[in-house]
């Protein structure tokens, strides 16, 4: 018996040990060695993936279909949501997953004690969310990205618009402090990959979107606005010059991180033929002699020449440095690039009188908005998805490339920071003059496209020389948020300028002014979608979409009467 028990008690322990080496061993198996630890991750780490999503995210808003929307471009081929607003339910889930990485990026701040880190992620934050509320209206956002089962969680409250701005304001407040104690303890070179860990320029970007909100509220919330501005003011902290611009360089080894419709990863360049410049844009820079012009845009292939003395009303073939050449309608994109490169002008003559009508002569040509075909614009000879109109103006040829100069995400200026102030002391607010400002922000614009040397000229055009109206500053703002047209979309909202007229075949004569709430949010967190989309006001414009509808008025300009 005693050796029974004996024999009992050895298998006892020898199962335990066994049992103790297995469940390491299994321990280890199920550790992978390829995912970082969430209780160890390095907050350096995260930085990256949060900030070039939300840069290059904003760029493609601002360079596509809100760049229809403020006029900048029009496309003539794949048309319909750039040039015509012809949006379905637009989904933000990309924004919110942004928002996941953030969060994580916040713990791991605050667990390690990094002050740096924890600025940088209450930075983003009030960007991506003041992005997700400026673009839809009330949102997710006091329990959104929040883990755990409860039903608040899965399927969050939308906060109003109100909430969720003064939720940035006061983040952006706790964000520029942390940067205002220079302690950057732990940051690793190389993973900011907007200013390298630099904690001054960061409180300036911090401070610098304090000012874009405040002036966002400030017909809501004009006290709030009005305090705020001036004490940004009086601080100096904010952006000055293009240096202190956010902005993000693309790598351009792949078309993922590359410049949007970058032609060496496509086997035919069509995304960066069918983006023209449109009219609205064009006729103002070419009327005030603007040195931009020639940065963003190329000449047209082939210039229109009026000619009373041709026999026919247009003629049959192009032209070569004024001779005919037989049987030639149109080259491809590249034979012209060639050519052009080499100095050969290109026309085609047209009897005016003959034609019965009159075309653009001009050397740069845009597309007028909304047109019901606009690749036929301008008399084009090869209308289509695809091909090129020779009569109509290009991007200008860095827009080909993949990465470097001027191809970078920007969100936010010393520029737009300028004009900020500009509108604020004409609102008669402690910031100092509004000509001064004014002047600032179109220097600022010049110097960051490469033509700050033309600034005396161009500010002593008779339509730019500073004349005291909102509608001038707002204007300039306009031109000088070029690739980044989101912020004029929501100056347009709230002011009204610059003026711009929808064209014949949008569905509304307005412009529009929101996004329309997913299907992802529509099925899957109806109820709080509808409580929404009942705060939206319907106006005669909303259609029958009803309040869910692009040209519903969200709260930051309900009673405001803007912009329309």
């Amino acid at each position: 018996m005693k050796i029974l028990n004996l024999f009992s008690k050895s298998l006892l322990v020898l199962a335990v040990v066994l049992l103790g080496s297995c469940e390491k061993h299994l321990t280890e198996l199920n550790e992978n060695p390829n995912v970082v630890d969430p209780s160890t991750a390095n907050p350096n780490m995260l930085m990256p993936t949060v900030m070039t999503g939300a840069a290059m995210g904003y760029l493609e808003l601002g360079y596509n279909d809100i760049a229809g929307v403020v006029q900048h471009t029009q496309k003539d081929g794949w048309f319909s949501g750039h040039n015509h607003y012809d949006w379905g339910p637009q989904d933000w889930s990309s924004w919110y997953n942004l928002l996941r990485n953030n969060d994580f990026l916040h713990q791991r701040a605050v667990e390690s004690g990094f002050k740096f880190h924890q600025g940088v992620a209450l930075t983003m934050k009030s960007f991506i969310f003041g992005l997700i509320t400026d673009l839809w209206g009330d949102a997710p956002y006091t329990n959104a990205v929040k883990g755990g089962v409860s039903n608040d969680f899965l399927q969050p409250a939308y906060d109003s618009q109100e909430v969720i701005y003064k939720g940035i304001i006061e983040d952006l407040k706790a964000a520029s402090a942390l940067f205002a104690s220079g302690d950057n303890t732990g940051y690793r070179t190389g993973y900011d990959v907007y200013y390298n860990g630099d904690m001054s320029k960061w409180q300036k970007l911090a401070n610098s979107l304090l000012l874009r909100y405040y002036m966002r509220v400030s017909a809501k919330m004009p006290e709030v606005a009005k305090a705020g501005i001036e004490a940004i003011y009086t601080s100096g902290v904010y952006m000055k010059t293009p240096a202190d611009d956010a902005t993000m360089n693309y790598i351009g080894a792949t078309a993922a991180n590359s410049w949007p419709g970058a032609v060496a990863f496509q086997a035919d360049p069509s995304e960066y033929r069918r983006r023209k410049p449109a009219q609205t844009l064009m006729d103002n820079l070419l009327s005030n002699n603007d040195p931009r012009l020639t940065v963003w845009f190329a000449p047209v292939y082939v210039r229109w020449v009026e000619d009373p003395t041709l026999d026919v009303a247009v003629d049959p073939f192009i032209r070569k440095n004024g001779v005919i050449q037989q049987g030639v309608v149109s080259l491809t994109d590249a034979k012209y690039l060639t050519e052009v490169k080499a100095g050969a002008k290109f026309t085609r003559h047209y009897n005016p009188d003959k034609f019965g009508r009159k075309l653009d002569t001009r050397e740069y040509v845009g597309v007028p908005p909304g047109l019901i075909d606009p690749s036929s614009y301008n008399y084009n000879p090869t209308p289509g998805q695809v091909v090129e109109n020779q009569h109509v103006s290009q991007l200008a040829e860095a827009y080909r490339g993949s990465s470097g100069g001027l191809l970078k995400a920007r969100l936010i200026s010393a520029a737009e920071v300028s004009f900020i102030l500009a509108e604020a002391a004409l609102k008669g607010w402690a910031v100092g003059t509004a000509e001064t400002h004014y002047n600032a922000g179109i220097k600022n614009s010049l110097d960051t496209w490469g033509v700050g040397n033309k600034y005396e000229a161009y500010i002593a055009q008779k339509n730019v020389a500073f004349n005291k109206t909102l509608e001038q500053v707002l204007e300039q703002k306009w031109i000088a948020s070029w690739t980044a047209a989101t912020e004029a979309w929501f100056d347009y909202r709230r002011t009204g300028f610059p003026t711009m007229k929808a064209g014949p075949a949008s569905p509304a004569p307005v412009l529009p002014l929101r996004f329309n709430y997913g299907d992802n949010e529509m099925n899957f967190n109806a109820k709080n979608a509808d409580g929404a989309m009942g705060r939206l006001e319907v106006t005669p414009h909303s259609g029958q979409r009803g309040k869910n509808s692009p040209w519903s008025r969200p709260w930051i300009v309900q009673g405001t009467g803007k912009p329309w």
